[in-house]
């Protein structure tokens, strides 16, 4: 079985195709034959062994990748479903080991996949599950209301631009930062104020709304820096598990999208929004598996908007 993965950790070079074991379908799973797999921030950090001490590799090799979409392959036991082998899916890995979303053949639990949107194709398909599902956990464990204001930092990116057109399907006034190349692109987004990026953007805010917002989901990984935008008793959602200075009544919470993994029915209605027009797909580019390094050397090179997606 053909991957793209590691056997040391290290730079983009490090990252090439391997021969991986097939995995046994268990009862509750299905498996995926891999068309598309997303590259993200996450990943260039399991290549590069920044998660080593936090979640050990036994053993080498190591395979990143947390979004895939494809062609449902099996069914196993138990599972109830309406998909059938042969529909295209797209699902979320939780990467350990040689599991990961960079290889042509995956086994997932059933509830971590569902069927691609209607009219979208695998590549821009595998770029929703996994930040969709954080956005969508961000959004929830802040459980703001229509009318209250939320911030987005980070919103030209693939979290922070779900995170923004999920808020304005609920109803909340969203102010977002932006580079000026982007301002264009977070306007489309719905964000309804705008203002530039940087390490000012938490004074930029309270220039908008001077009594603070009412919630902050901190996609460009800021932490202490944006907490003065929000009001006391205000939230937070985090990206990189900062839990906040204790220094002011604000509840700051580190999202972990594993919460989310098996959520079938969420990652459904992200799907259903999609072809609602609500959530906008965005792939930046496309490279063969083959050119996995390549493609972690664009995306560590920056100011890549949407998604680099893998093909096999």
């Amino acid at each position: 079985m053909r991957a793209a993965g590691v056997t040391e950790f290290g730079g983009p070079e490090a990252l090439h195709l391997i021969d991986v074991p097939a995995e046994p379908l268990g009862a509750g799973q299905v498996r995926v034959r891999v068309t598309a797999a997303t590259v993200n921030p996450t990943d260039t950090y399991a290549r590069n062994g920044t998660y080593a001490g936090r979640d050990p590799v036994k053993e080498f090799p190591y395979v990143p990748g947390m979004d895939v979409a494809g062609v449902l392959a099996e069914i196993g036991e138990g599972v109830g479903t309406d998909l059938a082998v042969g529909d295209h899916v797209m699902g979320i890995v939780l990467p350990s080991g040689a599991h990961g979303g960079y290889r042509e053949d995956i086994v997932l639990p059933a509830g971590s996949v569902t069927r691609v949107p209607a009219g979208a194709g695998d590549e821009a398909a595998a770029t929703l599950p996994m930040n969709g599902l954080t956005a969508r956990l961000a959004l929830d464990l802040m459980d703001l209301q229509p009318g209250q204001v939320l911030a987005v930092t980070g919103a030209a990116g693939s979290f922070g631009g779900y995170v923004v057109q999920l808020a304005k399907t609920e109803g909340l006034t969203v102010v977002a930062d932006a580079a000026e190349a982007d301002e264009q692109l977070v306007r489309a987004l719905g964000a309804d104020v705008v203002v530039r990026r940087g390490d000012d953007v938490a004074a930029r805010i309270r220039e908008q709304f001077p009594d603070g917002v009412d919630g902050l989901a901190d996609g460009s990984v800021q932490d202490a820096a944006v907490l003065p935008a929000v009001k006391d008793g205000g939230a937070v959602t985090t990206v990189r598990g900062y839990r906040g200075d204790g220094q002011r009544d604000l509840t700051v919470t580190p999202v972990m999208v594993r919460r989310y993994a098996e959520e079938h029915a969420k990652l459904d209605r992200l799907r259903e929004q999609v072809e609602k027009g609500e959530i906008t797909l965005r792939v930046a580019a496309t490279f063969p598996a083959a050119e996995a390094a390549e493609a972690h050397r664009r995306l560590e090179a920056g100011g890549v908007r949407g998604r680099l997606v893998l093909t096999f």
